[in-house]
């Protein structure tokens, strides 16, 4: 590259490395921890949120780093818990399970902003998330 400025588009997709112990199912939300390796999203503060797992990878008998996995940024469709409304649109929406969004905060990292609510589920814009997080 000569020089600065310069726009990347395409840049959806993130490599990984795993967590020891962590298992990360395809479909899912994954986070990246304070150590700064990925691992299921779950209810926990100070998690960033990366996106959505690609490809299955299990690292559950692996160290630190030992596997890496594949995660896309975007949008995608999530569990509601039955606390976000059609009135949350354009609202920030937090991990409740690796599968499932809230809009409770307290205790949570954010998963997103909600663009729809429907009967199947809340679509969540996630390229937001992990920002600044």
């Amino acid at each position: 590259m000569d020089r600065t400025g310069n726009e990347r588009t395409g840049n959806r997709m993130l490599n990984l490395l795993v967590k020891g112990g962590a298992e990360l199912t395809e479909a899912t939300m994954a986070a990246i921890n304070g150590d700064g390796y990925a691992a299921p999203a779950s209810a926990s503060a100070g998690l960033r949120v990366a996106g959505c797992v690609q490809r299955y990878c299990d690292n559950r008998n692996g160290a630190d780093g030992e596997q890496a996995v594949s995660v896309k940024r975007g949008t995608f469709v999530w569990g509601n818990d039955g606390t976000i409304k059609e009135t949350d649109i354009l609202k920030p929406c937090y991990v409740k399970d690796e599968r499932t969004v809230t809009i409770t905060a307290e205790g949570s990292s954010m998963a997103g902003i909600i663009l729809e609510v429907a009967d199947d589920g809340v679509t969540v814009d996630m390229t937001q998330a992990g920002a600044g997080e």
